[in-house]
């Protein structure tokens, strides 16, 4: 089979920002919060159950929370949201915020999300270009503006808003599915280094120079280019496009000139606990 360019989705926010490329080209100034990609499917079926995103941030998301499988599926969702995220840009002040400075009881959280104190009980982490990290399912989170991020994720979109920062118009809190899957109390160090491999996904980093031949796998996978001009199977490529490369395809990806390309790929997961 085949390579297949994925086509994006294209979500504006109002977090969002028009400062998409070179990821996006973003020609009418469009407050862009968000890209996505899916694998196609293949004769009827998911091929990989991951959903591929770039964010652009001007200021910060929602706290929120992702459940579990067990709970997603007790509540009519086919799957959780366990997430990852690798940095492409940050203004030297960014932030992200992963789990709990400190354990507290469900009713303070529930307080704190009430009267807004939650964003000060969050852990808030500089984020710089390159850095990565690793969010199981359960933990409370944020991002901040300011940045650029590849996410990658279960197939899933449920999501629990904690506290939205009283913005306009008000979106729905969900106060009572948080606190029955949130993580009280603070999350081992969230930082990564590619390759990730969790039960859901395997992330690693593909940086090319000249020519590399991506041998056959019984893999399907996605290749996703974060950063430089090239082909990919014989098509032009820029930064911001993605391809499926279905199980037992082979290709070659080829860098422009004198410079250096780089994808990040995404395969199906593995058993055991997270790496990297």
């Amino acid at each position: 089979m085949a390579l297949q360019k994925l086509t994006p989705a294209i979500h504006e926010k109002v977090w969002g920002t028009p400062r998409t490329q070179p990821w996006l080209a973003n020609p009418e100034g469009l407050n862009i919060g968000e890209i996505w990609f899916t694998a196609p499917d293949v004769q009827g079926r998911e091929a990989m159950p991951v959903l591929v995103k770039f964010l652009f941030t001007s200021e910060r998301l929602s706290v929120q929370v992702h459940p579990n499988d067990a709970y997603a599926q007790a509540h009519g969702a086919v799957r959780g949201k366990t997430e990852m995220w690798h940095v492409l840009r940050a203004e030297p002040d960014a932030t992200v915020a992963l789990g709990l400075k400190q354990s507290v009881s469900p009713e303070r959280l529930r307080e704190s999300a009430l009267n807004g104190e939650i964003v000060d009980l969050l852990d808030w982490l500089p984020a710089r270009v390159g850095d990565t990290f690793f969010l199981p399912a359960g933990t409370i989170h944020a991002i901040g503006g300011g940045l650029v991020l590849c996410e990658i994720q279960q197939l899933s979109d449920v999501t629990y808003r904690l506290f939205d920062y009283q913005r306009k118009p008000e979106r729905e809190l969900h106060l009572e599915d948080s606190l029955a899957l949130s993580i009280l109390k603070p999350t081992p160090d969230p930082r990564r280094d590619l390759p990730v491999a969790c039960e859901y996904f395997l992330t690693e980093r593909l940086n090319v120079s000249g020519t590399v031949t991506h041998a056959a796998s019984h893999k399907p996978a996605l290749f996703i280019a974060v950063a430089g001009v090239g082909t990919i199977g014989g098509e032009p490529f820029r930064a911001g496009d993605a391809w499926f490369a279905p199980a037992g395809t082979a290709f070659d990806v080829t860098a422009s000139g004198l410079s250096i390309a780089t994808f990040v790929a995404v395969s199906p997961g593995t058993t055991g606990s997270v790496s990297g």
